[in-house]
């Protein structure tokens, strides 16, 4: 999506406030503050939308609850932030800030390496995160770290479709582990989690491979070796290919 799109004012509604879409909130100049109001600032608001994210989800966050967790009215929260949209945007961003950044070395992967390892923990630590990725990414955390993923891959000899490819070969990979990983783990009752597993067995005619190598089985490898050993099988793309 080009970004242009949203260079424009936004649209007033019909109470008065802009319009917000997903990923606007970066195009948008923050209201001067009202020394009068309340102390409210982004920086709070975004930390309690994160708290509120970790306890309640994505479905769970409203304006509403956001502004009692801050004990103000909604109407301050609209100083500093136009809708939910803008909210989950600067949550996500905020996110992608607890992702370490590295210092480039000499060799690209281990570069890639340390930036895919902190961004995996972040995404576990806050697994309503994963599922936002596909909005408009244009905070400065997410652009710092998206510029560092490219700048070692363009290194490494990536270029054009070859560089748009293993980008999003190793993007796409860090959410589908982050996202499969927590909803599994998720399942908290061992019981449910080993009537998986049986059913699994019980069908073993019908599903010869998966038995045999022991699907569902997450005490057979822990979940940190496999993702290094895919992220290693990513890495082993040949940059001319």
């Amino acid at each position: 999506m080009d970004a242009t799109e949203f260079s424009g004012p936004a649209a007033e509604r019909r109470d008065g406030r802009p319009e917000s879409r997903a990923g606007t909130v970066w195009l948008r100049q923050e209201p001067a503050r009202n020394r009068r109001a309340t102390p409210l600032t982004r920086e709070r608001i975004v930390a309690a939308a994160v708290a509120l994210l970790d306890q309640q989800g994505v479905d769970g966050l409203t304006m509403r609850r956001l502004a009692e967790r801050l004990a103000v009215t909604s109407t301050a929260l609209y100083w500093h932030v136009a809708t939910k949209e803008d909210v989950l945007d600067l949550a996500v961003d905020q996110i992608f800030g607890e992702v370490p950044l590295p210092v480039a070395g000499t060799d690209w992967r281990d570069d890639v390496r340390t930036l895919t390892s902190g961004w995996r923990a972040a995404m576990l630590r806050h697994p309503w995160a994963p599922s936002l990725i596909g909005r408009p990414m244009l905070g400065p955390h997410v652009l710092a770290r998206t510029e560092f993923l490219q700048s070692a891959l363009v290194r490494a000899g990536f270029a054009g479709v070859h560089l748009a490819v293993v980008t999003r070969l190793v993007a796409n990979y860090v959410i589908g582990a982050a996202l499969t990983e927590a909803t599994w783990h998720r399942t908290s009752d061992p019981e449910v989690r080993a009537e998986a597993r049986r059913h699994l067995v019980a069908n073993a005619a019908a599903y010869p491979t998966l038995t045999a190598s022991g699907h569902l089985d997450d005490g057979q490898w822990s979940d940190d070796d496999l993702f290094a050993r895919g992220l290693d099988a990513i890495l082993a793309t040949d940059p001319g290919r």
